[in-house]
C-alpha cells in the first residue's frame, strides 16, 4: 500500500506543475493587466507612473523570468500581495476564505456518497418497479437544471417567499451574541441552500453511475453462486455486489470534486458567501494576477488531494490495484 501511495504521490508533482503553468499562461494571456485597472480608476494616473507599476509588480519581465519567479516564491509558501488597495498578503486572504469553501465541498461529497450510492442500489435492485423509475425521473431532472438556476428559484421561494432559510452570507445579524447551539443552527441554516443545490447534480449523476454498475454487477456468476449457496439477498446485494459496484463509482467521484471545487464560484457568488470562490472572482473582476494564481493554486492542490483520495479508496475496494 506503501509503495503504491508514493507512487501516487510522484504522479502528482509534475501535475500540478503543468496546472500552474497553463494556469499562469492564460491568466497573463488574456485582455487588460492590473495596472490597466488602476488607471481606470485613477483618470490622472501618468504613463510613467503606469510603467513604475509594472516594475513595481514584476510585470516588465518577461513571462517565463514572472513564472520562475513565483515558483520560487511559492516553493516559500508566499503567494506574493494582492494587487488591490488593501495590498495584503494573498496567502491571508486566503486562509480566512478556504474553511469556507472545504467545509461546503465536504459537506456536498458526504450527502451525495451517502444518498446517491443507496439510490442507485434500490433503483438496479427494483430494476423496473415505480420506485426505479420514480428515481430515474429525478435523475434526468437533476441532469437537465442548471445549478444557477435553481439557486434562483430556491432562494426566491424557499428564502423571499416563504422565509424558511436565508439566501446570503453565512452569518444573521447578532450573530456574535447568540450562544453556541444558536449559532451552529444559524450557520446550518445559511449553509443548507448552497450545499444542496451545490451536491444535487452531482447526486443525480452518481446515483445513475451506481445503478448501472451494480446491474451489471448482479448479473455476473459469482452472484449467482452466492445466491445458490443461500446466502440471504441482503449479503449478496451489500457484501459481494456493492463493494465490486462502487469501483467506477469511486472514480467518477474523484473526477467530480474538481466541479464541487469549480462551483464554488457560481454558488458563493451566487448567495454572497465569503469563500475561496467568492475571492477567485473578486481577483477576476480587479485582474489581481497573484490572487488569481494562488486561488487556482489552493483549488489545483484540493483536487489533486481528492484524486488522491479517490485513488486510495479504489486500491482498498480492490486489493488488486495496488499490487499490480
Amino acid at each position: 500500500m506503501l509503495k503504491y501511495l508514493l507512487k501516487r504521490l510522484a504522479v502528482l508533482i509534475p501535475t500540478f506543475i503543468g496546472i500552474t503553468v497553463v494556469c499562469f499562461l492564460v491568466i497573463h494571456l488574456a485582455p487588460g493587466e492590473p495596472t490597466s485597472m488602476q488607471a481606470e480608476l485613477n483618470p490622472n494616473i501618468t504613463p510613467e507612473a503606469i510603467e513604475q507599476l509594472k516594475r513595481h509588480y514584476g510585470l516588465d519581465k518577461p513571462l517565463p523570468v514572472q513564472y520562475l519567479v513565483w515558483m520560487k516564491n511559492l516553493a516559500r509558501l508566499d503567494f506574493g500581495r494582492s494587487i488591490s488597495s488593501d495590498a495584503r498578503p494573498v496567502w491571508d486572504k486566503i486562509k480566512e476564505r478556504l474553511p469556507v469553501t472545504i467545509s461546503i465541498n465536504v459537506a456536498s461529497m458526504v450527502i451525495i456518497f451517502l444518498v446517491a450510492i443507496p439510490l442507485g442500489v434500490v433503483s438496479a435492485v427494483r430494476r423496473g418497479s415505480v420506485l426505479d423509475r420514480s428515481i430515474t425521473v429525478f435523475v434526468f431532472v437533476g441532469f437537465s437544471i442548471p445549478g444557477f438556476w435553481l439557486a434562483l428559484i430556491c432562494m426566491d421561494f424557499l428564502g423571499v417567499r416563504l422565509g424558511w432559510l436565508p439566501i446570503s452570507g453565512l452569518h444573521s445579524q447578532g450573530y456574535q451574541y447568540m450562544g453556541f447551539l444558536e449559532r451552529t443552527w444559524d450557520l446550518v441554516r445559511h449553509l443548507a441552500l448552497p450545499v444542496v443545490i451545490s451536491a444535487f447534480g452531482a447526486l443525480a449523476g452518481l446515483s445513475r453511475y451506481m445503478r448501472s454498475s451494480m446491474l451489471e454487477i448482479i448479473r455476473q456468476d459469482y452472484i449467482l453462486t452466492a445466491r445458490a449457496k443461500g446466502l440471504p439477498e441482503r449479503t449478496v446485494i451489500y457484501k459481494h455486489a456493492m463493494r465490486n459496484a462502487l469501483l467506477p463509482v469511486i472514480t467518477i467521484l474523484g473526477l467530480s470534486i474538481p466541479g464541487l471545487i469549480g462551483g464554488s464560484v457560481i454558488f458563493e457568488s451566487i448567495f454572497s458567501i465569503p469563500g475561496l470562490g467568492k475571492l477567485f472572482y473578486d481577483g477576476i473582476m480587479m485582474r489581481d494576477y497573484n490572487l488569481i494564481m494562488g486561488s487556482l493554486t489552493i483549488g489545483a492542490v484540493l483536487t489533486l488531494l481528492g484524486n488522491l483520495i479517490a485513488d486510495i479508496a479504489y486500491s482498498v475496494a480492490d486489493p488488486r490495484i495496488r499490487t499490480g
